[in-house]
């Protein structure tokens, strides 16, 4: 008797079976799929919200497309690469200080973030933000050893992991301190402690009102609801839909697609790669209404287009094309360099290419800043301003004027910078703080960091 065993599949049949497969996996991740599911899980968060009273705020990039606008007080960026196993980084890169007077404000707040299919929640979630709470304790309260424990989920961080993890923290708050910031401005934010709270769609939520004694909670909310095997047996659910964006929404946007949610989720499939494209071309279109951010005292950054400026203001426009070199410079107070898209998973491309930029875009700086020495120039050193500007303004804006401060401004921000001062990679990350700390939103990446260091050192 024949048995399964012996039972041979031609190989077109695997072939075919193979392509179906794929077919109904990539169906499964369509667009519609995706957003569908960003809202269910966006109505898990703004249950959150409400159980525990507390604002909710995107750990970015994907973090806003779970809040409505109308809900949302603010980002944060806690990369889930600083808690990967071995790593467990405090990044100097990315402080997330301006959190201290929303949590002290508000007693806490809710920081909202997803991850892919397979986990029950983002490293980001369950030990970068933990290490964050853990070294801040330490420096804003010094004398109180019984504060300054590590808090991780046990039921995703092992004792192992969480040992060693702890064990980095006095380097953590060694290089904090080595930037000198204020601990005592930034102490006067809060009252107590910082401890995380975690939260996922399989915790229970009481609709009381939630007190905490002593310790302002943190609370951790993984947007997702875990998937544990493939997302054809969820119904079209995916979870983490909000990831990744590069490789599925066209050019679409968490605020765009909060702006038309109505429009979009009653799109059928085949028309919705159409509708994302205009309107994210709509969007693109609009008015400039990008008001620049103050990061020095004469250094400031911006989306583009930025808002009017006044006459004296000195623009360097980061642009999305590449273009020859010798045509960047339009005038004396204008330079335009195309140094290639920095958007759609395109961003380290541009800020390699920064590296090669850099020198020339300092030396149109400091041109512009020596003119102000001078007693025949109309516009007097007092009043001169660079603004420094790209599409996103949160990346490449924030390398430039970073190596403008170092090199050519002192700590005051006055040009010029005291003659045989050294730039270092100390200089480098007390500048970067305080440009951080003015600027929330900012987020250097590390390839611009690499590319700002490898100018200034070089």
């Amino acid at each position: 008797m024949a048995t399964e065993a012996d039972l041979i599949f031609p190989q077109q049949a695997n072939h075919n079976f193979s392509h179906i497969l794929h077919d109904l996996k990539r169906s499964n991740l369509s667009i519609s799929n995706r957003l569908r599911s960003i809202r269910e899980d966006a109505d898990f968060v703004k249950e959150v919200a409400g159980a525990f009273g507390r604002p909710l705020i995107a750990n970015e990039r994907c973090g806003s497309w779970y809040i409505d606008p109308e809900d949302k007080a603010g980002s944060a960026y806690f990369k889930s690469t600083d808690g990967h196993t071995g790593q467990w980084n405090f990044s100097s890169r990315r402080l997330n200080l301006h959190l201290l007077s929303v949590i002290g404000r508000h007693d806490g707040c809710v920081i909202v973030d997803s991850t892919r299919r397979g986990k029950q929640m983002p490293d980001a979630l369950s030990k970068t933000v933990p290490i964050w709470c853990c070294v801040l304790n330490r420096v804003l309260f010094p004398e109180a050893a019984r504060l300054h424990q590590l808090y991780t989920p046990p039921n995703v961080v092992s004792r192992s992991e969480h040992s060693q993890a702890e064990a980095r923290v006095p380097e953590h708050v060694l290089s904090f301190k080595a930037l000198d910031i204020d601990a005592a401005a930034l102490r006067a934010h809060i009252s107590k402690p910082l401890r995380p709270v975690w939260v996922t769609q399989e915790s229970q939520l009481a609709a009381t009102e939630r007190v905490f004694d002593d310790f302002h909670p943190v609370v951790c909310c993984t947007s997702s609801r875990r998937v544990p095997g493939g997302e054809m047996s969820e119904g079209g659910y995916i979870q983490g839909a909000g990831d990744d964006t590069e490789n599925w929404a066209l050019g679409l946007t968490a605020p765009v697609f909060w702006g038309n949610i109505a429009t979009l989720l009653s799109t059928p499939e085949p028309d919705l790669p159409d509708l994302v494209r205009s309107l994210v071309a709509n969007r693109a279109g609009g008015p400039a209404t990008n008001t620049p951010v103050q990061v020095g005292r004469c250094l400031f950054i911006s989306r583009l287009p930025a808002s009017a400026q006044p006459a004296s203001t000195c623009a360097i426009n980061l642009v999305p094309k590449t273009t020859d070199m010798g045509s960047w410079v339009k005038s004396p107070k204008l330079m335009e360099v195309g140094i290639g898209e920095a958007g759609a998973g395109k961003e380290k491309l541009a800020s390699r290419s920064l590296r090669v930029a850099l020198p020339a875009i300092c030396d149109f700086a400091d041109a512009y800043f020596k003119a102000g020495t001078r007693e025949s120039e109309e516009i007097p050193a007092s009043e001169r301003r660079i603004l420094v500007t790209c599409e996103a303004g949160r990346d490449l804006p924030i390398g430039v004027a970073l190596a403008i401060a170092c090199r050519f401004l002192d700590d005051e921000g006055n040009y010029p910078r005291p003659p045989n001062s050294a730039v270092n990679k100390d200089l480098v990350a007390k500048r970067l703080s305080r440009i951080t700390m003015a600027c929330p939103e900012a987020n250097l990446s590390r390839t611009t960091l690499k590319s700002v260091n490898s100018y200034l050192m070089s």
